[in-house]
Formats: C-alpha cells, structure tokens, sequence
C-alpha cells in the first residue's frame, strides 16, 4: 500500500516553491526531457576515446553553452522522448568518458588522492572502480517537493556505500565508514544501475535520489548508467559538494535538481567532526560549489542544526546563503541531529555535540532565517 504525504500535495500552493523548483517540477510531470535525455541529443564530432583530454575539455565548454539553449528550448514543451532524436557519440557520451580520465588519477572529489582506481588503487573513498548499492527503495520522508505531486511516489532514492567524509555524528555510518564497502551493498554496473532507476520511475518515483554514504565517488558510473536510462526522471544530486571543480563542470549539464548538504561554516568544525579539508578548506570547496550549483538546475540546500553551534556554523552558514544566491534556493533548516556512531559511543570527547539540540536552539535558527528573508518554512 503507497503512503501518503499531504505536504507534497500542499507544497507546490507556494508561488516561492514552484518559482525556484520550476524546472525541477516541469521534468517531474514530463512536461519537459531531464538534462541527461537533452544531452544525448547532442552530436560530438571526435573520437572520444582517442582525443586528447585537454580537447575533450573544450569541447565540453563549447557544448555546454549549446546545452543551456536547448534546456531554454525545451523547457514546457511536452516534448516526449519518443520524439528526440538521440547520437552517438554524443554530449553525455563526452562527459562519461571525462569521467574515466579523471578516475585513471581520481579527482572526483577535493581529496584528490590521485590514485588510479581503474587499477584497483583506493583512495579516501575506499573504493576502486566498483560501485556497490547498499539499498534503493520509495522514499517518503525527504521534503515535501521531492515526494510527487500526489504524495504517494516517494523519491526514487538510491543509496551507494562508502563516502569521501569521516563524519563522528553519521546517521548512515554502517554503509559510509565501513573500511571494506563490499561488505555493506552490492556491486552495479551501469546496466544494473539504470536498471534500478528505471524500475523506480515506472513505479511512480518522483525523481532519481543519488545518494549514500556519498554520490561522488560513482561518478562515473552513475553517468554511464543514463546511456542506458530510457525513461524521462528528474535526476537528483544528494551529496556533501565536496565534488572538484573537474566534477562539478561535468555535473552542471546533467543534474536537474540539487539536494547538497552545507554542514559547516568552521573549517575547524569540519576538520574536527567530518575530518575533511584536504588540500582545500571544507568551506572554500563547498561555497564555491553552491555557487555553480545555485546557476545551474533548482536547488534545496539541508543544513543539520547542531547542538552548541549557531554561532561557529549555522548563522555564518544562512548569512553567506542570503547574500549570495537567497532567491534561487529554498533551505531546509533540520532539526533532527541526535548522537550517532563515535559521539554516542565516546560522548567525552565530542561533548559539544553529545546531546539533541535544544528547542531554543532550532527556533533561533529559524529566527534568523527569516531574519535574512530565506525561504525555509515550505521544506523545513
């Protein structure tokens, strides 16, 4: 029996939601093609797996100004897929095969470990070139605008093992911070993975939840996967954004919704619970990829309130979302933070984290988000 969200049904009543989800929900009702259908449309004209990375690069500058037309044109058409007309090699072609350039010396994400994981190498991730699925299933519990129009089809969500972050709070640690990844899903290849995506849609899915654990390290085979992918979805990108600039310049033509975590504003902060930095600070990478994100596909940015850290994260945090891109996203404030993994078994040495967080805590968050004018209420 399908569950209901009366929220997904009430939500899109808000003139701010539908504004900054229009694309999004254009796709979602298959009044528009998502990005990845449009980019099979595209012709490239070069032997891609002979070219020269540095020419596959321009050529997908070149393209992705073409790409941006076409989404213009696209846009509330109705045009169905049965009616594109689909090349080989084309635009999506390009950017799988960028993506199996940059994991011959990984640089998915700001780690940049560098290690050739064609090859079997491992970096921060875990993971060699196997991609394993812990679960996918209808999900009723992400916002309100992800569930579908009729509150019942739920966010086709699809969760991968391992993650590029260490976080000592995780919710999902049991498939993020497993040392062996195998352990804790299944292996895919891109068939089996379209697969899955296909079979969620057709099942009602609003859209296709890219998830883990974290997307990033799968890059490449999640863009394979939509060679094979035959059915019209929005396709969704739940990640940390600590993807590279090299990943992001990839993603911006295929991703038609983002859902990104923006956890810290301290770099310290992110050091110390997430143990990220790497070669960038945690806040460089991620404001930097909000930014790119924020101009390129409809956008709900989570940021998790925890205890004793308004003033270090959270309002720093909602300051720099309202003066840089407040009227193109919707934020959802979370208040759900409980100790999980090494906080709940070693509390003494995150004691500022070691507790739920207050009511007052949460109700000054919203506070000063509707202090700066950003729109939370509809998805928080």
């Amino acid at each position: 029996m399908a569950l209901f969200r009366p929220d997904a049904v009430t939500v899109w009543r808000d003139e701010e939601v539908r504004r900054r989800l229009k694309w999004y929900r254009s796709v979602m009702l298959n009044r528009t093609p998502a990005k990845f259908l449009i980019l099979k449309t595209i012709p490239v004209d070069v032997d891609l797996e002979k070219e020269d990375e540095k020419e596959l690069w321009r050529i997908n500058d070149e393209l992705h100004k073409h790409a941006l037309e076409l989404f213009e044109k696209y846009f509330e058409s109705c045009k169905p897929i049965e009616d594109l007309k689909f090349t080989k090699p084309s635009f999506l072609d390009l950017k799988i095969e960028l993506a199996y350039r940059i994991i011959r010396s990984c640089h998915f994400c700001e780690w940049r470990c560098g290690v050739n994981r064609l090859e079997g190498q491992r970096g921060v991730c875990r993971l060699d070139r196997k991609t394993y699925v812990s679960s996918f299933f209808h999900h009723y519990g992400e916002e309100a605008p992800l569930i579908g129009l009729d509150g019942q089809g739920g966010s086709g969500t699809i969760f991968f093992s391992s993650c590029t972050f260490h976080c000592v709070f995780c919710q999902n640690w049991d498939i993020s911070q497993a040392k062996y990844p195998q352990d804790t899903g299944v292996e895919v290849n891109a068939e089996k993975l379209a697969s899955i995506a296909r079979r969620l849609r057709i099942d009602g899915a609003a859209n296709i939840n890219f998830v883990g654990g974290e997307p990033t390290p799968n890059l490449h085979t999640i863009l394979e996967s939509l060679r094979y992918l035959d059915v019209n979805v929005p396709i969704l990108w739940n990640s940390n954004m600590y993807m590279s600039e090299e990943s992001m310049k990839i993603l911006i033509d295929v991703i038609d919704i983002w859902l990104p975590d923006f956890k810290y504003w301290s770099n310290e902060c992110a050091r110390r619970l997430s143990k990220v930095g790497g070669k960038e600070g945690y806040r460089e990478v991620v404001t930097r990829n909000h930014l790119i994100a924020s101009k390129y596909g409809d956008m709900i940015i989570r940021h998790l309130v925890m205890p004793n850290h308004l003033e270090c994260d959270t309002k720093p945090i909602l300051k720099w979302i309202a003066e840089n891109i407040r009227d193109k996203v919707l934020v959802n404030i979370m208040e759900q933070y409980r100790p999980e993994f090494q906080v709940l078994s070693k509390p003494h040495l995150y004691n500022d984290i070691s507790r739920r967080p207050y009511k007052e805590e949460i109700l000054e968050a919203y506070r000063y988000a509707k202090e700066l004018g950003i729109i939370y209420e509809p998805v928080s």
